[in-house]
């Protein structure tokens, strides 16, 4: 009898134990926690799409700039970390085993606010700007912005301020005349009556700004878990770009940025009503957004020819594997 029953089990499948979650710590920045550049990982987290691909997400908060989000890869204090490219790209070129595994943000919109009394680009002169790491992406097209409309390095006073709500938080509190401001925060200001100048995104072409890193050799070892990790950060980008989430969505801006919920529409409509590919479909990356990279930071004079290959930064083949085109 014995025997039957164990040969009953056997063909109808006996249910095994339920596999324990696999840990994933995730490195992210101080400047980032509280940011719309932090929204795929919020929305993944808190609609439980890490949960459902038996991972057992952890955000560990890495306190400095892009090299330390890198350098906490390398230590093993992380598997994975949010980075903006240009750090990625530096890091990499300097020997660090890091690669880009999926984008996180696309062509970021930044607006270049100003104080209600600063009604141009002239007002500015001898005046406090404060800006992001000149060796990043958001310095490079406020830098570019500012030139297309006559205003040069020598005609300000620059502070750095890393982190939207930081650069906010200078603006209002004073210390800073003008600061490059993303979304919501720059509605935010907008609606207290401080003044936008101009965007970003009139001076600069399309970029992959943010992404996901991981040690080549840790996911070459552990690709089933950078797999389980795609296909949430992919679901998190349906979930965001569904209308049908649009409120969900709001209430999680609000919720995790301490902004109005009017704010948070507004940054959901500048996004995608038209689309402007500010955010990936999937977490899919884009080579000529990284070559756009590679190239500010020839213009800037952080890279030398002849300039490296696109495909030395990214690894598509998890993306493919997860079913996303990379």
């Amino acid at each position: 009898m014995r025997l039957a029953c164990a040969f009953l089990a056997v063909i109808l499948g006996a249910a095994p134990a339920a596999a324990d979650p696999v840990v994933l710590h995730y490195g992210q920045a101080f400047s980032a926690v509280r940011s719309i550049y932090s929204l795929p990982i919020f929305v993944a987290d808190r609609e439980g799409f890490f949960t459902r691909e038996g991972l057992d997400f952890s955000n560990i908060l890495i306190p400095g700039g892009g090299g330390k989000m890198i350098a906490a890869l390398e230590d093993g204090t992380v598997e994975i970390t949010h980075v903006a490219t240009p750090f990625l790209i530096s890091s990499d070129l300097a020997g660090a085993d890091a690669v880009a595994i999926a984008a996180e943000f696309d062509n970021p919109i930044y607006s270049l606010v100003a104080k209600p009394e600063i009604r141009g680009y002239a007002d500015l002169k001898g005046r406090v700007l404060g800006l992001a790491d000149e060796a990043g992406t958001i310095a490079y097209s406020t830098w570019k912005l500012l030139a297309a409309n006559g205003v040069r390095p020598a005609d300000l006073e620059v502070k750095t301020v890393s982190g939207t709500p930081q650069r906010l938080a200078c603006l209002t509190g004073g210390t800073c005349d003008a600061v490059p401001l993303g979304q919501p925060e720059d509605f935010e200001a907008l609606a207290k009556g401080y003044r936008r100048l101009g965007v970003t995104t009139d001076a600069v072409p399309a970029f992959v700004y943010t992404v996901t890193a991981a040690r080549r050799s840790w996911a070459k070892a552990h690709k089933d878990v950078v797999v389980r990790y795609l296909r949430a950060l992919a679901a998190s980008f349906r979930f965001i770009r569904d209308p049908a989430h649009r409120d969900q969505v709001v209430r999680i801006i609000v919720a995790t940025e301490a902004v109005s919920a009017a704010s948070a529409r507004a940054t959901l409509r500048l996004y995608f009503e038209p689309e402007r590919n500010v955010l990936p479909r999937a977490g899919e990356i884009d080579p000529d957004g990284i070559r756009q990279v590679i190239d500010f930071m020839a213009a800037q004079g952080a890279l030398k020819p002849p300039l490296p290959p696109v495909e030395r930064f990214i690894d598509p083949r998890y993306l493919r594997a997860a079913g996303i085109g990379g």
